[in-house]
């Protein structure tokens, strides 16, 4: 795999940063493979791309996340906005892909696909965080409601604490959710408040991500070749759930992948997946 070469694209109201690992075009005139994430940008990506020495691999930050920068003055993250960065910088590549979405990023790509199915020509979602497809959906909104509160009230800590309970719900989110939340020192996560509240996972600007409703009509006719995965350590929690109630809308099996919700992850955060057998699984399913 050879060292990825880093790039600026201006698309309206940003300037997204992406890294492309060999040749645009690849020399065998196969597509690239573009692995995104939401809010984790590129920087989670680099083991799972390590193991694609055979394809040009492209990862990118989201507008506002990481290295891309935003000068549209918001601050929301919106899977609309994010396929119409998607599509200009795919058209910057040659005007298709291969794409690989995790968790938020592969509700960016459900949205890319239904308005753009042309630029991609087989999608793989991996455990997209749609609360609006579970039969448990006001609950899940409620449980979400808690972690950034928890957050607001009374920082990172806690707010990270409310969020791993909240991931690690097993079935339908209980009524009661939130009214005993965890110690964050049982985590090892900071107990001090730092004052800090822009973290995009626990701050409410990314709630349209898990609010995005997917036109299921536009993705069932959509020429790409779409894939609904999740992995079998997620089963019953919050994304396996939704990824298979999405899976079943589409009229598919749920297609597993080895792990959990971060199963390509080697050493990026210090809480390693299984990256050699997930990417076995990937080059399977493409």
């Amino acid at each position: 795999m050879t060292n990825p070469a880093t790039h600026t694209l201006d698309v309206p109201g940003a300037t997204l940063t992406y890294d492309v690992r060999g040749p645009v075009p690849a020399a065998d005139g196969s597509p690239p493979l573009l692995l995104i994430g939401q809010p984790m940008g590129a920087s989670g990506f680099g083991t799972l791309a390590s193991h694609f020495p055979d394809r040009t691999v492209v990862t990118y930050d989201p507008r506002g996340l990481g290295r891309s920068t935003r000068s549209d003055g918001e601050a929301t993250h919106t899977p609309e906005r994010q396929a119409e960065d998607l599509h200009l910088l795919i058209a910057e590549l040659g005007g298709q892909v291969d794409l690989f979405g995790s968790s938020g990023g592969a509700v960016t790509g459900l949205h890319l696909v239904a308005t753009h199915p042309e630029d991609v020509r087989t999608f793989v979602a991996h455990e997209p965080p749609l609360l609006t497809v579970l039969p448990d959906a006001d609950a899940a909104f409620a449980a979400e409601q808690r972690v950034q509160e928890a957050y607001d009230q009374r920082g990172w800590g806690a707010g990270m604490a409310a969020f791993i309970a909240l991931t690690s719900v097993q079935g339908e989110f209980p009524d009661d959710f939130g009214r005993e939340l965890p110690d964050p020192a049982v985590f090892g996560l900071p107990t001090q408040d730092d004052g800090t509240r822009t973290d995009p996972l626990l701050s409410g600007v990314s709630n349209a991500v898990t609010a995005y409703r997917p036109d299921i009509d536009a993705l069932r006719a959509a020429s790409t070749r779409v894939l609904i995965a999740a992995g079998i350590e997620s089963k019953d929690t919050m994304t396996w759930r939704s990824s298979a109630a999405l899976a079943e809308l589409l009229g598919q099996e749920l297609t597993v992948f080895p792990s959990n919700h971060g199963g390509f992850l080697g050493d990026e955060y210090g809480q390693p997946g299984q990256p050699v057998e997930f990417a076995a699984r990937l080059h399977e399913v493409l």
